[in-house]
């Protein structure tokens, strides 16, 4: 219950001031929701733009991180044990530093520099290694090879075995995959910190702008909207990735 506490008071706490007329009064100055009317008149460009990058962000790493995870589940090895760990570098180096490199190899290209195209290029690198080691999890509990022997031998070629036999039996794993990209994504802060340009701002810089140059109650607004989009699409994928609990117990 302490722990609890610890991690949910701050949070209520914050939500409380977006919602008082007065945080230094506190709730005896009345409740409004006139600074989360005026957070979305001033920061709804941010909102959209985060959502945008995260679902493109969940679209690269799909391409890019299930067929990296079967490949490094279906040839194990001392090579294989390599590449994971130098794609996971970007997770052990601080965000600053990478944002800092981006910007040494691509800041020539100004029109990419100042595009979110240039912010979904560091989420990317920052995520990848989770959806990798997420569906790599699964993927290495299976057994591979009989599955796609017993696939090829009632005729299905490689495409029809990766997407219709190795892609379903690894959902729950591409899943825990996707909630993860999805939440980094939206709050990563270091990064986009680095690469945005006025015009490119995100959620997470929007509520250090919130907090650094408004009210206390606007950046306390900023983080209730925050919560009201992240919270039910946690819930949504949290759901989808445990649907399959139910069916097992069924079945037992």
């Amino acid at each position: 219950m302490l722990v609890c506490a610890f991690l949910v008071v701050p949070v209520v706490l914050s939500v409380l001031a977006g919602l008082s007329q007065n945080f230094f009064v506190g709730v005896k100055s009345g409740l409004t929701l006139r600074w989360v009317a005026q957070v979305w008149s001033l920061y709804s460009g941010t909102i959209f733009l985060s959502l945008a990058l995260a679902l493109e962000c969940l679209a690269a790493t799909l391409v890019l991180g299930v067929p990296i995870a079967y490949v490094l589940a279906r040839r194990p090895g001392r090579m294989a044990r390599l590449f994971e760990e130098l794609l996971v570098l970007p997770v052990a180096v601080p965000g600053l530093a990478t944002a800092l490199a981006l910007i040494l190899l691509y800041g020539e290209w100004r029109g990419f520099r100042a595009s979110s195209l240039f912010i979904l290029v560091g989420h990317v690198v920052f995520t990848l290694p989770f959806m990798v080691r997420s569906v790599l999890a699964v993927m290495a509990a299976m057994d591979l090879v009989t599955l796609e022997e017993a696939a090829a031998s009632l005729g299905a070629g490689f495409f029809k075995r990766f997407f219709g036999v190795i892609v379903p039996n690894a959902r729950y794993g591409i899943l825990a995959g996707a909630l993860m990209v999805v939440t980094l994504s939206v709050g990563e802060f270091n990064i986009t910190w680095m690469l945005h340009t006025p015009l490119t701002k995100t959620i997470p810089v929007g509520l250090a702008d919130a907090y650094a140059s408004l009210r206390l109650e606007i950046g306390s607004a900023y983080t209730i909207v925050f919560f009201v989009m992240i919270v039910p699409l946690l819930v949504v994928m949290q759901w989808l990735s445990r649907e399959r609990a139910p069916v097992l117990a069924g079945r037992k």
